[in-house]
């Protein structure tokens, strides 16, 4: 074998007993954002950017001083950083301490715009998938697991909102946002609250950007909603639903007198106070819905328009 060869092989080698003893190594996730360094030493030079809440990686040895040297999963160079960001399966509470951090950066997401709450938002979703990952079995997994889903959503629903595309009369016209992680919730935790509510998020896709003052949009919405408070009666947004389908309906009734369709008008009224009547009666305490559909209900029967600007006459 020729020298050149021979070198090849042997760096071919060290990479795979590095990347091997990276999979073996022992794993930890950050929950600050944290420098990496050369060596065990602040004074050290730094390695490109600091890694990123939520990041996960593979610990390839320790060393005096709170230091630990570790390799990024999603990246091929490794460093030093300090060792009390990160939080092992071992680490007590960790599953506290995954789905807090998890809590903070999806509050400050929201507080913040551009390049700095895109930053949080991911730093959320990580920390929620770590914290259902590495504590499977805690009462929280299910919670993060979905929470990860919904920040996801959240995300890309804020970018599809920005498009021309989110104005159109029909839903098929735009890009829908991506249901697989909540199809993942629904697989994984089914028959639960996390799967009732990750059901919930389909109907969004469903949705006109506008309905143009035609029936059609409004009356294929109330079924959507209308359909998934009988499929999912415990939900805890079923009530919620529920009302999203009695305003429509309460529209409907001025849509169809536009339209000349007089008995689907009077069809309509009645369906908007009976969805009405069903929070009423089967979810009173499920927020301020009972309330509000209680208003919604004597504003049909006062004969009030819930729909368009023409004045009281």
């Amino acid at each position: 074998m020729t020298d050149g060869k021979a070198l090849l092989v042997a760096t071919a080698g060290f990479c795979l007993l590095a990347a091997a003893a990276a999979y073996a190594a022992e794993r930890a996730v950050l929950v600050r954002d944290a420098a990496v360094y050369v060596s065990p030493d602040t004074q050290s030079q730094t390695l490109g950017a600091p890694l990123e809440s939520g990041s996960e990686v593979a610990i390839l040895e320790t060393a005096s001083g709170g230091w630990a040297h570790v390799e990024p999963i999603e990246k091929s160079v490794s460093g030093w950083i300090a060792d009390k960001v990160l939080v092992r399966t071992g680490t007590p509470n960790g599953d506290l301490i995954l789905f807090g951090a998890a809590a903070d950066a999806e509050e400050q997401a929201g507080k913040l715009h551009g390049a700095r709450g895109e930053a949080q938002a991911n730093a959320a979703l990580r920390l929620y998938r770590m914290a259902a990952a590495y504590f499977p079995h805690s009462p929280l997994a299910a919670e993060a697991f979905y929470r990860a889903a919904d920040v996801k959503w959240q995300v890309e629903r804020a970018d599809a909102m920005t498009r021309p595309s989110a104005r159109m009369h029909d839903p098929a016209m735009r890009t829908p946002i991506d249901e697989e992680p909540m199809r993942q919730v629904i697989k994984k935790y089914p028959h639960t609250r996390w799967a009732d509510l990750a059901a919930y998020h389909f109907i969004e896709n469903k949705l006109c950007g506008d309905w143009e003052g035609s029936s059609k949009c409004p009356d294929n919405e109330a079924e959507q909603y209308e359909k998934y408070a009988a499929e999912h009666p415990q939900s805890p947004v079923a009530a919620e639903a529920l009302y999203h389908a009695a305003t429509r309906r309460a529209a409907l009734i001025e849509i169809y007198k536009t339209e000349e369709k007089q008995g689907k008008s009077d069809e309509s009224r009645k369906r908007a106070l009976a969805d009405a009547e069903r929070i009423i009666s089967q979810y009173p305490e499920q927020d301020d819905w009972a309330a509000r559909a209680q208003t919604l209900t004597f504003l049909v029967s006062q004969g009030v328009p819930l729909y368009g600007n023409a004045p009281l006459q």
